[in-house]
Formats: C-alpha cells, structure tokens, sequence
C-alpha cells in the first residue's frame, strides 16, 4: 500500500489517540494503587445487541466483540488482582431467545470456555472457576468443559472467577429456599434457627469468602440489576456506564474502582 498523506494523518492520529490512553491508563492505576481495592466485583456484560444494531452489524458480530472484551477483561482482572469476579453472562430469561442466535452464544462460550481450560494463568494464580445458574438448561457440551474447569480448580482458593449462565436471582432464592425446607423436614435444622447465614449457605455463591460485592458494574446505560445477586447485592455499590459492553475498556473498569473507592471513603467504609 502507497504511503500516502491521508494514510500518514490516520496513522499520525491512531498513535496519538494511543499514547494518550497510555498516558491515562499509569494516571489511574497510580491513582487508584493509593486506595483499597474491591474484594469482590460483579459484572453484567450488556448492550452486546444494540452495539450491532447500532454499528448496522449482525448479532452474531455484536456477541463475538462482546466475548472479545470479556476475555481481555479477565486479563485486566489478573493485573489488577481484584480477588473474585462474577460475571452475568446469560440470564435464565435469555434462554427464550432466538434459537440461532443462542446457538452462536453457546458457540462463543464453549471457545472462550476451552481457552480458559488452557490458560496457564488460572493454575499459576491458583483461581478457582466456578458456574452459577442452572446448569441443566444449557447445553450438554457446555456442561461438560464448565465441569472440567470446576473439578480442576476446585482446590484453588487465591483468586475466584464465577461465571453466571442460565442464571436468575429469583430462582436462585427459590433454590435456596427448598433446601432449607427439606433440612427443616429431615430434621437437621430447626425452623426458628433459620437465619442470613443459613441463608448464605444455600446460594450458589456459598464458596466464596465473601459472597456479597462490594462494587457491581453494568454496562449498556441500563439502571437496574435485572435479578443480578438479589440477596447479595444488599448493600452493593452500583455503578451503571454509558456505554455498550463491546466498547468497555480497561480504564472503563479502572474508573468504577475509583468510584467505588470514592464512595467508601465518604460513607467510611
């Protein structure tokens, strides 16, 4: 390709625009470094869809950026060394969409999945991965490698990575629910014993050190949790971004940590 002036000004402008964020990127992981960090963020990855409708794109496109951004994602997450992450990757009510389009999700999943089965990282940062949701509605083969990633790091207790697929809060409280119930009928616990930590025992999220996140970001615009951690989200801080999940950078999340760490040092925390 010719070297020509219009091709110097782009290239001119892509180094600058990238030396710019360079410069921003040290600015706030100095800034935020001097605070304490989240022990536990929870993610709802959104606006995947109208990110491709906006960009005159095919879903299909919109969920590959998407898986794309929340595999570097995980890497920012490494860096950072936040200590446990829950990602909301797929709600129980998705499973009604477009059977296409949850074909090429299930797809993207299962690559990105394998990826993680192969990562040197989870094993030399010892982080244990585990499902949240209802593990018998998604694909046989997505069972399979979600499994395989369980039982290989299920001793791993330095860093946690909760992947939420096929997941509602509601169903997980109703799940909750029945299990005591059925402890109240076997006898092993007494109806005026049931507390918030009997509770806390029968979520989903009961292997963790600490179940409730302390930060949880979604993207997209949109306001509201959307079943996300009903119990857990207690006391969360809530931090909602413009933007749509495929354009989400590493000082998108940088900049919540800042947030939240604002916040906590108003109110105490």
């Amino acid at each position: 390709m010719p070297i020509t002036d219009n091709l110097l000004k782009l290239l001119y402008t892509v180094s600058r625009q990238n030396l710019i964020y360079r410069i921003y990127e040290k600015h706030l992981i100095k800034e935020i470094n001097q605070f304490p960090f989240p022990q536990h963020i929870g993610i709802i990855l959104d606006g995947n869809r109208r990110w491709s409708k906006i960009k005159d794109m095919d879903k299909v496109m919109g969920h590959q950026m998407g898986a794309d951004i929340a595999e570097d994602m995980l890497n920012w997450i490494y860096d950072l060394g936040i200590k446990i992450t829950t990602v909301y990757v797929l709600s129980n009510e998705n499973l009604s969409r477009d059977p296409h389009e949850l074909e090429n999700i299930y797809s993207l999943l299962e690559e990105k999945l394998v990826g993680l089965y192969n990562d040197d990282r989870i094993h030399k940062k010892q982080i244990r991965v585990k499902s949240i949701g209802e593990f018998d509605k998604i694909p046989e083969n997505l069972q399979k490698i979600l499994k395989k990633l369980e039982d290989r790091t299920e001793k791993y207790n330095n860093m946690y990575l909760n992947i939420a697929i096929a997941y509602g809060g509601q169903r997980e409280l109703i799940d909750a629910i029945r299990k005591i119930a059925n402890s109240v009928k076997e006898g092993n616990i007494k109806v005026e014993e049931i507390d918030e930590k009997i509770i806390e025992a029968n979520l989903y999220t009961a292997h963790l050190p600490q179940a409730e996140p302390d930060l949880i970001l979604r993207t997209s615009g949109e306001k509201r949790l959307s079943g996300f951690l009903l119990w857990q989200s207690a006391y969360s801080e809530l931090v909602f971004v413009d933007i749509f999940w495929p354009e989400f950078r590493k000082i998108d999340l940088m900049r919540a940590i800042r947030t939240f760490q604002k916040r906590a040092r108003r109110y105490g925390k």
